[in-house]
């Protein structure tokens, strides 16, 4: 790809236009990206332990409803409860996130590892020691957002 960028102090707000013949998955992520780019960080309102917590985004490791609960977890593997529900939540956050199952969204900057179990099975490492499973309908997007296929 061809990228051309011109720097002049008289531009208030950055302005991007792309020329291109279609869309494509990766040409839409980078759109995102860069729409995203003056926005402020994300912060979700959290509770642990009788007290609210607020939790920047690119804190979060796991995103997942446990029960009539949706909590999330952050790099250090503390859990606090969500009041929004995992629709909502996949919604407003940005593109490091995916979901991995109907119950499961991940940030990908926290993932370890992936590990192939048996009957075709893919299980989830984040780097805070916690795992997951990917289901067979979340599969097909998580292997194309990572580029494993």
């Amino acid at each position: 790809m061809k990228v051309e960028c011109k720097i002049n102090s008289d531009y208030k707000e950055p302005y991007a236009v792309l020329h291109i013949d279609k869309m494509t998955t990766k040409i839409a992520e980078m759109i995102t990206v860069l729409e995203k780019e003056n926005v402020n960080s994300i912060t979700l309102n959290a509770v642990k332990d009788k007290k609210t917590y607020f939790i920047k985004h690119e804190c979060l490791a796991i995103v997942r409803s446990e029960g009539r609960e949706i909590v999330c977890y952050d790099k250090d593997k503390n859990r606090y409860v969500l009041d929004k529900p995992l629709y909502e939540l996949e919604r407003i956050l940005d593109t490091h996130f995916i979901r991995i199952s109907k119950s499961t969204i991940v940030n990908i900057n926290q993932i370890s590892h992936v590990e192939a179990g048996f009957n075709g099975t893919m299980e989830l490492v984040m780097k805070n020691g916690l795992t997951d499973y990917i289901s067979r309908s979340f599969r097909r997007s998580f292997k194309e957002r990572l580029g494993l296929e």
